[in-house]
């Protein structure tokens, strides 16, 4: 099937499948899957044009709601996390879209900033996911002890091989909401942060998140867990909302930018039905992520997706030294 926007020629079935199996291991750790299908779009589909991160803008805003439905309905949505991440990163995206149009239309260019921040991903997320990160966290010790006997209990008493570590009523609940520090309960455990802190963190995400066209969820994800110590099961649906938003004011920023004199030389129209194709898939893989979550412990999550994510940095960055 020819997709005349993109020029990409591909089987129908290949967009929605390829999304789904990506968004169904990413969504457990609060991301989307975009930062992986950017890359795919890229060198397998051949979508080389500055259309193709407006493209990925709306892979999110189909798939995210798939997930993020799910994250709300069981309760673990840490809203006042949501809400500072969202107001941060929507002025970095706008800003974002623009250095990304002006100074890095040069798919080479592009690849290293891909690969640079996938790199960044990659050794966040490793490091997350090693003994000696656990070892410094004590509330995250007693969330994974308190994941692992549940899982003990339930097996010994359904001899089943699959288990929910988290329980039902395991839900986020807010203590202190304020302009200098925001504090939840979660599970019987407390984790707090500075808003201030995470409000400028999240502008700054929002900038790359611009240029690359993943909402800058996908980044902020693995700080909030590792440098603040928040426990992933309450990080992954504020990810996910967050990029949900940034995604459609992306989305807005490309489509007026195309009907200005710059968009008269440029292709900065997404193609909206390889777009939709890709968020079909995203939404049920999401939806299936939400819900594996509470089946694994936050080590495994973290530890395949650094592995994988570190692997395609690599490539990247190789492809821009060697070509």
């Amino acid at each position: 099937m020819h997709f005349p926007v993109s020029g990409v020629d591909v089987f129908p079935l290949i967009p929605p499948a390829v999304a789904f199996a990506v968004s169904s291991v990413t969504a457990c750790a609060g991301t989307s899957g975009a930062f992986l299908l950017l890359p795919f779009m890229v060198s397998v589909l051949g979508f080389t044009s500055p259309a193709v991160s407006p493209t990925n803008f709306i892979y999110n805003i189909v798939a995210i709601p798939g997930g993020l439905a799910r994250y709300i309905r069981e309760g673990r949505m840490a809203w006042p996390l949501t809400w500072v991440i969202i107001l941060g990163t929507l002025p970095g995206v706008f800003a974002g879209a623009w250095i990304r149009i002006c100074y890095l239309s040069d798919l080479k260019a592009f690849k290293l900033f891909v690969g640079l921040v996938l790199l960044y991903l990659g050794i966040r997320l490793l490091y997350e996911s090693a003994g000696r990160y656990l070892k410094t966290r004590e509330q995250t010790i007693a969330l994974e002890k308190k994941f692992q006997e549940r899982m003990r209990k339930i097996k010994s008493k359904t001899s089943t091989h699959l288990a929910a570590g988290i329980p039902a009523e395991a839900v986020v609940k807010n203590r202190l909401v304020s302009l200098r520090k925001i504090e939840y309960d979660f599970w019987g455990e407390t984790f707090s942060f500075n808003t201030i802190t995470i409000f400028i963190l999240a502008l700054v995400v929002g900038l790359v998140g611009g240029i690359y066209g993943i909402g800058g969820g996908t980044i902020i994800a693995p700080f909030c867990v590792s440098i603040l110590g928040l426990p992933v099961y309450t990080v992954a649906g504020a990810a996910l909302a967050g990029t949900f938003l940034t995604s459609i004011a992306g989305v807005v920023f490309y489509v007026v930018l195309a009907f200005t004199p710059l968009g008269m030389h440029n292709a900065f129209s997404p193609d909206w039905f390889l777009g939709v194709l890709f968020g079909f898939g995203g939404f049920w893989g999401t939806y299936c992520g939400a819900c594996m979550q509470k089946f694994l412990p936050e080590r495994l999550i973290r530890g395949v997706l650094g592995i994988l994510v570190t692997i395609l940095a690599a490539s990247y960055v190789i492809q821009f030294l060697i070509i």
